[in-house]
């Protein structure tokens, strides 16, 4: 992931600067100290380069390099004021003192003549030599010579001056021309500009043409007067002319516009005209999507657009380019004003005002001179003067949020700032813009800062504030934002009760008249929610009245006033209807008069106030059918259940009000009170919650139920084995052509129920079609990507491919040897036992289609083979005599009958022996072959053919013999087969398969069933299989498809394994290497026959480390892994841009001859290759956004060089990075260093240098560098990071990447069929968003890994599925989702960034996407890898941090619009599927906190007992139910019934039931019950207090033991708190309640609870790896001991002290607000129950109510804390001078507790049980007393009294902790339970047969028996 940080916090890790030991030290370094450079030096680095690569030809000359940079460096900076600057200089100095000496040795000419001589020679051997080619490679490598000559003029120049001498004029000439291509040559992206580039492939395309030529019509334009004309200048250099954008930023955007039109106009036009003119429809789609934004602003504003267009048609297209042109250039250079559409929107429409001005020259009324821009054309001005301002005042408001900690309703986010522009009063900020504008102005407490400035001050009381919307925290905002959905639930239940309440209880009773009119009270009830809707509306929004419209704060007045009107006129007409008005009626009617009743009156109220909703009904129905059915339906299905538990709690209620009770337990505050109506809450409460969380559990089934059907429609899960593979495998080779090859004429697709429940594809017949030689090419590059990653060995690779080349030879399809291995043997052995009986033979080989192909191929083969060896006429009559007679037999159908079967395994034996000799091709072995051949002609002729052959009669050796008696010369006799084309010449690679394929099959005797063996290979080539069969649009041409970009941001995660990071071994002795060969063992013995070397031998060479770290990297979460798979998406391109230009030959010859021609190929730009690469380019770019890649490189950092070498191995690969340079000031008076901040995007270099004998020298080059205002990360880090290079990428899709994700070479080829949906409509409109599905790859090892991955999988399958049809409400969460790029880029990007708000930036560019009415879609035919947490700590850290981002999101704006916006069943949806399952897992924990107290209040007050015979209290079925509803969720059903729809649909449903089992075994209820808890406490906490941050979990290997004390400290507030409030409840009810309930009931009735308390206090420590080993235990326990001891301080970390970490978990309160500090006091009041209650129940009080018993019980605790604080006090004083005097005192208060506990026990008669309940009673207040200083801090600290706290505190900390670790260490003292944990942690491994044993054990065995061998 990206940085999460803002300005003012400091990344971890040391390389946050260029720290000055690492300056210094890496000087040394040959080959990279030209980078590592400190920033303020950084022109010096070009200089340090070209010394680096002269210096192995001529030394001197490098020296006199370095010695001009160091001068130059004391230049730049003279005072050495820059970081780093000195320690630089000073080690420069060194090296060149040394070098000075040893290039001096041998010197002959000066130093000038030196310099002279080697520039001519460099510009002689090797600029001139380079002038002459011209093709891509050396157009790179020209560039670089020209960089290199002009930097060794300015040496050679500097040089002479110093000694005087003049420069030849030869070297002055060659200086003119370098310098004039220097300017030209510049390092491009993807298309060279310059006018020496026409002939490169790419530019030679007619599209690229066409753009190109239509940008440079500059005919008519204005210039200004002293513009420097410039060779090919276009619109957009006129535009940098008029209005001072930069250069880089121009260049950037030329290459996007070019591009972007070229793409869309070769899609208007299929056939290309050969004069290239771009086409206008092209340029209207482009324009279109880039404006519509803007031109809806427009209107908003009622303005009219600054798009106007000239009447002259031949400048209508000049003119659209230029107003796009300016869009661009405005968005490219914006930097951080990016998130914020309609301020550009805003900057746009004055600029595009001033545009036309000038072209339809305008005189300005003012000056009367033509119009120019307010912002004149000077460099940078934009940048100074438009988009400075804004972002400065971004920049202070974003320090005024304390990087998000302060209340959000005191600082203006980027939503606040951009819906500034929402209004008219925007345009009161002029243009030019007033400085003294309100937008600028800052809030009063700024005042201060902004005098030291140099502006005036400005006035404080002028600041905005917040705008349309005030993010405040609180737990309102989820009835605010979803009103409609509460009042539903709110009317529903008071109509129930009603109905149940009055009459005979029956839903029938509603048509009786009095129950129904009580029933129409619920529009009272309507009133007054809708009254306090208006009056939240007006609190929650009052911060923002100061920006708010004159009509805006007018409706929301007016909403209050009606609502206050309805709340009036209702109830007064509802009483009134009534002839004798019940109790409620009867007092309004005493208050109004008792006048005659008018129902009619209130009929027509409800009338008049039910209007606006009729219409509402009626505008939902008409226009659209109702598309959400099933969700209305299920909504009655939620009535009816819940009608069955109401109505048997009302008779109970009933009488239990009825019952009176007169004695109680304790002290009665309310002896009087009627209807008991304590018991009443305590009874319903519980329940009503239940009904406001249930629909989440209808959710759960509904969503398992239709996403399993919709699933099965999708055809998921058709092709799950590989038994059902090669069952459908004749099919693919069709589907391949179907779904993966443009077709050449449109076929009428089929639809309806047929086409979707069966799917035929046309069977390929031969391998000589081009259809066969596609599908080869594809399928190989799928095999051969598989053994590249080491999935299958060189045997699984050979049984898998099929032929590259096709075989003219063969007329038949050629399957993969994995289908056709065994069968011939088998054929074989069925042939010699058939007896001639040739139809069972054909029978069976009619049964296994795979055999007869297998004997077809082999014998064609056969025939070809010999044909092609045998090269002497008399042999050929022979062999084609054998072969027309078995050809008829063939064709007669009688082979078996009429040849002799029984002799062909000899037959089959001679031809293996052939292959064999033929695959060696060893001349040696001629004669051997020779006699094989005979042999086989013996067999043929003697044993199986029975008619003697004509030919053959005249075949003997000699031919003459019985002719005449005479010896013939041995030259002159006739070898048979002696004329043999052996070895066999020409041996290409096509004969070499061919050889390699025929000996595989008739060598292979086992059937390949087990191919590939590998599970992750297996599930890929099933899933890709399976996916051809689903739905998808057609592919098109590469060259028509939509061009797209990847997106990855990076910040400072693993870019590669160093080899000392894999062999580095933790406390157990595992190092990474070792865990990833116990964990993948078959791929690290793939991976050793790749590299062909033993594990011994790998560490030999540099070349075999490197592959090593490749195969460590590839398998953990690094940017290697991802960036290998994005690149799959190029390859992928490539190959199929391939299939779609290259010629039948070209065809034929496979993809595979083009690769290996790629060296000569790529020096010609007409060659097929190149054209390959030039299509690539245009239609995709990878962009990795590495934040602090310009920090590493100067610090020589690993990870600059890693991320080097991955743009080296992958030339195309583009990485975009935020540069800090240091720059010194010209100004005097301010201090000298300035820091500057750029976007930069790099490549990286050509590798060749001077001397090719030379080491390679890997660089990157710059190719644009746009400065940007200020510090990009302002907001979240990682939306900041992909902004910032956003600029950087390309094309109409966008997909954005993380950085733990991953992608598979099959998938990357459906790539352009996914993007066809764009150009489809979807619903109501074209997608905004595409969805797809992920694969999480880190399933495999642990149970929890297992877990995590299933519920990951289930959420972004079956979970996204539904929310994307049919609810409509899917959005984005996280990558691999492609956007439409030019609508987000027009509407605030890919993310949103705001601090903390945003912190789930990703889901917010959905709600942006779906508010802008955009369309989010899933597509299920394409996945991506993703990484998830394995480690319950990483696990619960990612829950957190989503939790977190939750509660943001439900204060946020979005959620309300969407929950305003949406019709009633979509925002039900919307609620369900984002807020409302975090705020329904709150509510089911609040049940069980309600149950327990509403208890405890029963049984402490002594109701339970005086009610103890009643059935509502005995045995309450509604009340169990409902509990029965929360264990549901509580447990985890709630997400197992998906996941098991899922795993059942797409695995089998066998699979889904053992899974089910087994996670039930392995204690996942446990884990479940768990994240229930880590989600109720961050999400409750960020609504109350804040406190939500970004989490980094870390993406390791985790199979290590996490601390007692990294567990207590995680855990500590989240679970162990309220776990051990649960058990002192549930203890507290069964010591008093017991006796009144059966001991049964009361087990079922709390057995979940119990559950959920031991889940919550012991899981992190059953889920902790060796939790249970009695060493690391003792070893925590020091550790433990050690942190709660350690004093904190400033600068201690809270892993170090428990001081520290108490003072960091209650950070949150410091900047809650003053609402939550109270709701938080209100919410410690609960701890003070159980003193109240319990001090009524000691043996000592038992009869007494007197509540000076409940005094008496806090002047207990007064005394106990007064002595705590006296011993604490005294420990201070007198510990050191009076030591026996500290110790007395300390044995007296011994003894006098001592004393009062035997007089205790001895007088009032005190139990054991007392002194439990007296623990059970103070504790909690104690606690409580707790919560409530720390809700106070300022106050206790004034008091002076916060160390006493802190110290209570301490005290309750070592008390938890050792209630949490004595039952397990008591536990670890047995071995068993430690073995146990293992198995079921490790179950997948197990399974899969791994020593996880050894893992968690380590090596140490292994050591200690080298050890001892050593020894020996």
């Amino acid at each position: 992931m990206a940085s999460r940080r803002g300005p003012d916090q400091q990344p971890p890790g040391p390389q946050r600067r260029i720290m000055r030991t690492q300056t210094a030290g890496n000087i040394g370094e040959a080959m990279l100290d030209s980078e590592v450079v400190p920033s303020s030096l950084v022109e010096i680095a070009p200089i340090l380069r070209v010394a680096n690569e002269v210096e192995a030809r001529n030394p001197r000359v490098a020296y006199l390099c370095r010695f001009y940079a160091f001068e130059k460096a004391h230049r730049l900076d003279p005072t050495s004021s820059g970081r780093g600057v000195r320690q630089f200089k000073t080690a420069l100095l060194q090296r060149l003192e040394r070098e000075n000496e040893t290039t001096l040795v041998g010197k002959q000419k000066s130093d000038a003549r030196e310099m002279q001589n080697f520039y001519r020679l460099y510009y002689e051997q090797y600029i001139k030599k380079l002038q002459s080619a011209a093709d891509k490679a050396d157009r790179a490598q020209l560039t670089k010579a020209y960089q290199t000559a002009a930097v060794l003029f300015e040496v050679l120049k500097a040089v002479n001056l110093s000694e005087s001498v003049e420069v030849s004029d030869e070297i002055l000439e060659a200086h003119t021309e370098v310098a004039e291509k220097t300017q030209i040559y510049v390092p491009y992206n993807i298309l060279p500009l310059d006018p020496d580039s026409a002939n490169q492939a790419i530019m030679k395309y007619p599209e690229i043409q066409a753009s190109v030529s239509a940008l440079r019509n500059i005919r008519g334009l204005p210039w200004p007067k002293n513009h420097e004309k410039k060779v090919n200048e276009d619109i957009l250099d006129w535009l940098q002319a008029m209005f001072g954008f930069q250069r880089d930023n121009v260049a950037n955007q030329r290459e996007h516009l070019i591009l972007l039109l070229a793409n869309v106009h070769i899609r208007q036009l299929p056939k290309p005209d050969q004069q290239p003119k771009l086409d206008d429809r092209a340029l209207t789609e482009v324009m279109k999507k880039l404006f519509k934004n803007y031109t809806k602003w427009c209107k908003f504003l009622g303005r009219k657009r600054s798009l106007w267009l000239p009447t002259i048609q031949q400048e209508v297209q000049q003119r659209k380019l230029l107003y796009m042109g300016l869009y661009l250039l405005i968005w490219g250079e914006a930097a951080n004003l990016r998130f914020m559409p309609e301020c550009l929107c805003y900057i746009y429409h004055h600029m595009a005002f001033e545009l036309y001005g000038m072209l339809a020259g305008n005189v300005s009324p003012m000056t009367g001179e033509f119009i120019k821009p307010a912002y004149g054309g000077e460099d940078e001005a934009f940048l100074r003067k438009v988009v400075t301002p804004i972002y400065e005042t971004i920049a202070k408001e974003a320090r005024r949020s304390k990087g998000g900690k302060y209340k959000h309703s005191d600082w203006r986010n980027y939503d606040d700032l951009n819906e500034y522009f929402w209004s008219v009063d925007c345009f009161k900020l002029g243009w030019p813009m007033r400085a003294d504008a309100d937008f600028f102005s800052q809030p009063p407490e700024k005042l201060q800062v902004d005098k030291s400035e140099d502006r005036k001050p400005i006035t404080g009381d002028r600041w905005t504030g917040k705008i349309n919307f005030v993010e405040i925290r609180s737990f309102w905002h989820i009835f605010r934002s979803f009103d409609r959905m509460w009042s539903f639930f709110i009317l529903c239940l008071q109509a129930m009760i009603i109905i149940a309440w009055n009459g005979n209880g029956d839903l029938s009773s509603i048509s009786e008249g009095d129950t129904f009119k009580k029933v129409l009270s619920i529009f009272i009830t309507a009133a007054i929610l809708k009254l306090a809707q208006a009056v939240l509306d007006i609190m929650l929004s009052w911060k923002a009245r100061r920006m708010m419209s004159y009509h805006v704060k007018l409706r929301y007045i007016l909403k209050a006033i009606s609502a206050a009107v309805w709340v009036i006129v209702m109830p007064v007409t509802y009483a009134y209807s009534w002839k004798n008005p019940p109790g409620f009626a009867q007092t309004i009617r005493s208050w109004f008069g008792n006048g005659s009743s008018s129902p009619s009156l209130f009929i027509l109220a409800v009338f008049i106030y039910l209007s606006p909703n009729i219409l509402n009904v009626l505008l939902f129905l008409f226009p659209i059918v109702r598309r959400y059915l099933e969700r209305s339906n299920y909504k009655i299905v939620t009535l009816m259940m819940w009608w069955s538990q109401i109505k048997p709690l009302v008779v109970p209620t009933k009488e239990i009000m009825e019952v009176p009770i007169h004695t109680f337990k304790w002290h009665e505050f309310f002896p009087r009170a009627k209807n008991n109506i304590g018991v009443v809450v305590a009874l319903w409460a519980p329940i009503i919650l239940v009904y406001f969380m249930d629909t989440q559990i209808w959710y759960a089934i509904f969503s398992t139920i239709f996403g399993g059907i919709y699933g099965a429609f999708r055809r998921l899960g058709e092709i799950r084995t590989l038994e059902m593979l090669r069952s459908r495998f004749q099919s693919l080779p069709g589907a391949f052509n179907d779904r993966l090859i443009p077709k050449t004429e449109d076929k009428p697709k089929k639809k309806g129920l047929k086409a979707t429940l069966s799917r035929k594809f046309d069977e390929i017949p031969s391998n000589k079609g081009k259809e066969a030689a596609r599908f080869a090419q594809l399928w190989n590059k799928i095999i051969t990507s598989f053994r590249e990653e080491d999935l299958i060995s060189n045997r699984e690779r050979n049984l898998l491919l099929v032929p590259y080349w096709a075989d003219p030879d063969l007329d038949l399809i050629q399957w993969p040897p994995f289908l056709l291995a065994s069968k011939i043997p088998i054929a074989v052995d069925m042939a010699k036992d058939c007896n001639r009986k040739d139809r069972e033979l054909k029978k069976k080989l009619d049964a296994d289609n795979y055999m007869k192909c297998a004997v077809r191929e082999c014998y064609a083969s056969c025939k070809s083979i010999i044909n092609n060896l045998v090269q002497g006429d008399r042999e050929k009559v022979v062999i084609n005599d054998i072969f027309t007679k078995v050809d008829e037999h063939i064709e007669k159908d009688d082979l078996i009958k009429e040849l002799n079967m029984s002799d062909l395994p000899s037959l089959y034996e001679q031809f293996v022996e052939l292959i064999e000799c033929l695959s060696r091709n060893n001349k040696d072995e001629k004669d051997r072959v020779v006699i094989i051949l005979l042999n086989m002609l013996e067999v043929m002729t003697r044993d199986i053919m029975e008619d003697p052959l004509p030919s053959l009669l005249d075949s003997n050796h000699g031919g003459s013999y019985g002719k005449h008696e005479g010896m013939t010369p041995l030259d002159q006799q006739y070898q048979y087969f002696g004329a043999l084309n052996f070895p066999v010449q020409p041996e290409t690679e096509a004969w070499k398969e061919k050889i390699r394929r025929l000996s595989l099959l008739l060598t292979v005797k086992e059937s390949a069933m087990d191919v590939p063996s590998n599970l992750e290979a297996r599930r890929r080539i099933s899933f890709f299989s399976n996916s051809l069969f689903m739905d998808m649009p057609a592919a098109p041409k590469v060259r028509n498809m939509l061009s797209y970009s990847v997106l990855t941001p990076y910040y400072t995660e693993a870019v590669l394994f160093s080899i000392n990071a894999l062999e580095l071994e933790n406390e157990d002795g595992v190092s990474i290497l070792f865990y990833l060969q116990k964990i993948f063992p078959d791929e690290w013995t793939n991976f050793l026959e790749r590299v062909n070397s033993s594990e011994e031998e790998l560490r030999g060479t540099g070349e075999l480390q490197e592959e090593l770290r490749l195969w460590a990297s590839y398998r953990g979460q690094t940017l290697t892994k991802t960036v290998r798979g994005m690149m799959y998406y190029r390859k992928a391109l490539e190959l199929q841009a391939f299939l779609d230009m290259a010629k039948d030959k070209d065809l034929m010859k496979g993809y595979k001859d083009v690769e290996s021609n790629i060296e000569e190929d790529s020096k010609n730009e007409r060659s097929l290759w190149a054209q390959c690469q030039a299509i690539a380019d245009m239609k995709f770019t990878y962009v990795v956004s590495c934040q602090q890649y310009g920090i590493h490189k100067r610090s020589g950092d690993a990870r600059a060089k890693d991320i080097l070498r991955l743009m080296t191995t992958y030339p195309s690969l583009r990485v975009a990075y935020i540069d800090e340079v240091e720059v010194t000031s010209n100004d005097k008076s301010k201090k000298t260093i300035q820091k500057v901040y750029y976007s930069v995007l790099v490549k990286a270099a050509s590798p060749k240098s001077i001397d090719s004998s030379n080491p390679v020298q890997n660089l990157d080059e710059v190719i644009y560098k746009i400065k940007l205002p200020g510090p990009a990360i302002l907001g979240e880090g990682k939306p900041e990071n992909q902004n910032h290079a956003i600029i950087f990428t390309r094309g109409e899709g966008l997909q954005t990447i993380d950085m733990n994700q991953d992608n598979y070479m099959e998938e990357a080829f459906k790539m352009r069929n996914l993007l066809e949906e764009f150009l489809k409509t979807h619903g109501v409109r074209p997608p905004t968003i595409l969805g797809l599905r992920e694969h999480i790859f880190t399933g495999s090892v642990s149970s929890l890994a297992w877990f995590m991955s299933n519920q990951e999988t289930s959420f972004v399958t079956i979970g996204q599925r539904l929310l994307a049809n049919p609810l409509k409400v899917r959005f984005h969460y996280g990558h691999p989702d492609v956007f439409d790029r030019l609508f987000h880029l027009t509407r605030g990007g890919v993310s949103k960034a705001s601090k903390i708000i945003n912190l789930s930036e990703d889901i917010f560019a959905g709600f942006n996407s779906t508010l802008r009415e955009g369309n989010v879609t899933h597509h299920e035919y394409i996945q991506v890898g993703k990484g998830r947490d394995v480690g319950l700590n990483q696990i619960s850290m990612f829950e957190a941090k989503i939790a977190n981002g939750n509660g943001e999101q439900t204060i946020s704006r979005d959620i309300y619009r969407l929950g305003h916006r949406f019709d009633f069943f979509r925002m039900l949806s919307c609620y369900f599927t984002t807020t409302g399952f975090y705020f329904s897992t709150l509510i089911t924990v609040l049940i069980v906190y309600i149950f327990l107290y509403g208890r405890l209040y029963l049984v402490l007050s002594g109701l339970e007992e005086g009610l103890s015979n009643h059935p509502a209290i005995r045995d309450n079925k509604p009340l169990q139910v409902a509990l029965a509803s929360q264990s549901f969720v509580q447990i985890g059903l709630l997400m197992a019934l998906p996941m098991m729809m899922e795993i059942g649909l797409e695995r089998g449903f066998r699979n889904a039931l053992i899974d089910f089992i087994l996670m039930q075994l392995q204690l996942a209820p446990v884990f479940f019950t768990f994240s229930l808890g880590t989600r109720t406490h961050y999400y409750g906490r960020t609504l109350l207090h804040g406190g939500a941050e970004y989490r980094s979990t870390g993406r390791g290997f985790v199979v290590f033991h996490a601390k007692f004390a990294d567990n207590y400290r995680l855990y500590s507030r989240s679970h162990f708190v309220k776990g051990i409030e649960l058990m002192i409840l549930l203890l507290v009810y069964h010591i008093f309640g017991h006796s009144y309930r059966g001991v049964v009931a009361y087990v079922f009735i709390t057995i979940s609870i119990w559950f959920m308390v031991g889940t919550w206090l012991f899981a992190p420590f059953l889920f902790n790896p060796s939790g249970f080993e009695w060493q690391k235990i003792l070893d925590d326990w020091t550790d433990w001991n050690k942190w709660i001891s350690n004093r904190g301080g400033i600068g201690v970390l809270p892993e170090k002290s428990w001081e520290s970490w108490w003072d960091k978990e209650h950070d949150h309160l410091r900047y809650s607000g003053m609402r939550g500090r109270i709701t938080e006091i209100v919410l410690s009041v609960r701890f003070f129950i159980y003193q109240y209650g319990l001090v009524y129940h000691l043996n000592i009080t038992k009869n007494t109510q007197n509540f000076l018993v409940y005094g008496a019980s806090w002047v207990v605790i007064l005394l106990i804390l007064f002595v705590m604080k006296a011993v604490s006090v005294g420990r201070r004083r007198f510990s050191a001078n009076f030591q026996l005097v500290f110790r007395m005192i300390k044995g007296l208060i011994f003894i006098t507790f001592i004393a009062i506990l035997i007089t205790l026990i001895a007088v009032p008669g005190m139990t054991f049980r007392d002194i439990i309940v007296c623990i059970l009673a103070f504790m909690p207040t104690g606690w409580g007393m707790l919560l409530i200083a720390q809700a106070c801090k300022p106050v206790v600290v004034r008091a002076g009294l916060w160390s006493s706290v802190k110290t209570l505190a301490r005290g309750y900390e070592i008390v938890m902790g050792l209630l949490l670790f004595i039952p397990v260490a008591f536990l670890a003292w047995f071995p068993f339970v430690s073995e146990f944990q293992t198995r079921m942690l490790f179950n997948q491994a197990f399974s899969r047969g791994l020593q996880i044993s050894r893992i968690l054990g380590g090596q140490r065995k292994d050591r200690a028996d080298h050890t001892s061998r050593n020894k020996e």
